[in-house]
This record gives C-alpha cells, structure tokens and sequence, in this order.
C-alpha cells in the first residue's frame, strides 16, 4: 500500500503556504495531517485535497523549553485548532507575546501560515511547519 500523500509532499505545498489533506470516499472524514487511512474510519478510499487553513483554537501551551535548533524562540506557543473542515492540528500562534497567552485564546479564530524551521541531528532536514495568526 503507498502513502496517497506522502509526507515529502505535504511538506512541499506546506511550504508553498497550502495545507493538504486527505478527503475519505466512505465517511467523508478529513485527515489531516495525512496518514495511510482514514482517522475516522480507517478506510483507504481518500482523495487528497487541499484544505482552507481556517479554524479555532481548541487549547493552547507556551513552551519555555525549545525543541534542539529553537533555543533562540523561547517562549512559544502551541495551539491545538480546529479546522473549518474538522480535523485538529498543531502549529504555533504567532504575533502574540506568550507572556500575554491567557484562556481568552480558546476559541479565537485563526488562519494559517508556515515557517521553514531548520532540520537536526533527528530530522531529514528543512521542513515546514504550520503557523497561525488571528483571523481578521
């Protein structure tokens, strides 16, 4: 069975500033980020399609302890949001001092962005990762 989307290409388009994920033919469901089946009903019949990168923030961390190469980013945050088209994934919210993160968060409407962050002696190299600013 081959990966519908593999990540090198969902990493590619992430870069591009598209979100990619994967559409299930049975369910309906979106995945996101793409994995070999379906996070709702673990079927293979998906179609990939590229997602609107809108949502809200569910919940939220300020990190003071950097992943190896982010030293230099203390603090952040990482916020956990809810796509328009359902699933959840991570990213950083950006353009907000952490000091200032309080539970007015949750909620809040986001949309997506991406920064390139170097790779590490664990990574394959550059990749994106996505980002989110306020919505207007």
């Amino acid at each position: 069975m081959e990966y519908r989307l593999p990540f090198s290409e969902y990493n590619k388009a992430l870069k591009k500033g598209k979100l990619m994920g994967l559409k299930c033919g049975d369910c309906g469901g979106v995945t996101c980020p793409p994995m070999m089946v379906c996070q709702e009903c673990a079927s293979v019949n998906h179609e990939v399609f590229e997602l609107n990168g809108k949502g809200k923030i569910v919940t939220f961390t300020v990190s003071y302890i950097a992943a190896k190469g982010r030293e230099n980013e203390l603090p952040y945050i990482i916020v956990m949001v809810e796509l328009d088209e359902g699933p959840w994934i991570m990213g950083n919210l950006i353009e907000i001092d952490p000091s200032k993160a309080d539970m007015g968060l949750i909620g809040r409407r986001v949309s997506l962005g991406h920064r390139v962050f170097p790779g590490d002696k664990y990574s394959a190299g550059d990749a994106a990762r996505p980002v989110f600013s306020f919505a207007e």
